[in-house]
């Protein structure tokens, strides 16, 4: 029997909405249906470039459409713990890019309609997909390799307000509730232990920006492990984010999809998944997920503790004098 495609829709048309259309685009049996963007002009724009969906002009269009069965979210972080709602509450599965919101209340709203309605509700918490991070964590479920530490850097150069793609930006991304819930989030799940403490300090608030630009985490898990994170929009290169894991049998480097020995020694992770794109990765969990009517890996439920961290280290940095709006950087 041949197996109806699952219709997705994409509500983003920046740098991150294209990386799930390429994505969806080599995963059998799924349809881009639809596009939303800023504006009708752009998502026809963006909709002719990949040659996918049919251009509408905003997300509520796309909830009453019938035949759309999913939704991937790929919109302004400010957006996404609303349009996470709205897409649930119009009866369809939704993945929305990380972070899932930008506070913990409406974090814990999103989980709650999650759960009520049943729907498949995931985050795009990319690094547990990755190849590099996926060879580490079957070490660790073989019984192989335990993090003893997991020392991680996150460097960007973004003294302006732009996006990605150098283009001027609405909203403000955020070192906490955006970049470090990358690593929150993994070291938990790579660890399979809870953080049970958790510590943050910050450099001066932007005086544009609004924003902290630099921020130093420290985690101790359950397990006795801890995690030692730096974040800076000041880092003039290399930029990206940085993984040492540091273990009983042995030190990996992850950079990217890269994977490395302490000594350099490269490790060949391109038989891991059938990719090597983290995002196609994800968006290929999403599909089963909703296909096989269980919960995916890094469903809104998993990745609730990390959020929850979060907020505790928001709660601290809030304490802190440097905290205060208008410092100048």
């Amino acid at each position: 029997m041949t197996q109806q495609p699952l219709k997705v829709a994409l509500a983003g048309g920046g740098a991150f909405g294209a990386k799930h259309v390429n994505a969806l685009k080599r995963i059998d049996g799924v349809e881009v249906a639809a596009v939303v963007s800023s504006s009708l002009e752009s998502a026809t724009e963006f909709a002719s470039e990949h040659g996918v969906g049919r251009p509408v002009a905003s997300l509520d269009d796309v909830l009453a459409m019938d035949d759309v069965d999913a939704v991937i979210l790929a919109t302004p972080t400010p957006m996404h713990a609303e349009q996470t709602q709205l897409v649930l509450e119009a009866g369809k599965h939704v993945q929305v890019e990380i972070p899932l919101a930008d506070n913990l209340g409406d974090a814990e709203a999103c989980f709650a309609l999650q759960q009520q309605t049943g729907l498949v509700g995931m985050v795009g918490h990319t690094r547990r997909f990755n190849p590099s991070h996926q060879w580490i964590h079957r070490r660790i479920e073989a019984d192989e390799f335990h993090i003893q530490q997991l020392d991680v850097q996150t460097y960007f150069f973004r003294r302006q307000n732009l996006n990605a793609l150098g283009q001027p930006r609405s909203w403000t991304d955020h070192l906490l509730w955006h970049h470090a819930a990358h690593t929150v989030d993994l070291f938990a799940y790579q660890t399979g232990s809870p953080v049970i403490r958790a510590n943050a300090i910050q450099g001066p608030i932007h005086a544009e920006l609004g924003i902290a630009m630099d921020l130093s985490i420290q985690l101790l898990a359950e397990s006795g492990a801890v995690c030692t994170l730096s974040l800076s929009f000041n880092n003039d290169g290399p930029l990206g984010t940085f993984f040492r894991y540091i273990g009983d049998t042995g030190t990996y480097l992850a950079r990217y999809d890269d994977l490395v020995t302490g000594k350099e020694e490269p490790i060949d992770v391109s038989g891991i998944d059938v990719s090597m794109d983290g995002i196609e990765l994800q968006d290929r969990e999403f599909v089963a997920a909703i296909r096989e009517g269980r919960e995916p890996n890094s469903s809104i439920a998993a990745v609730m503790p990390c959020y929850r961290t979060l907020a505790d280290l928001e709660g601290q940095l809030a304490q802190q004098p440097s905290a205060q709006a208008g410092q100048a950087q």
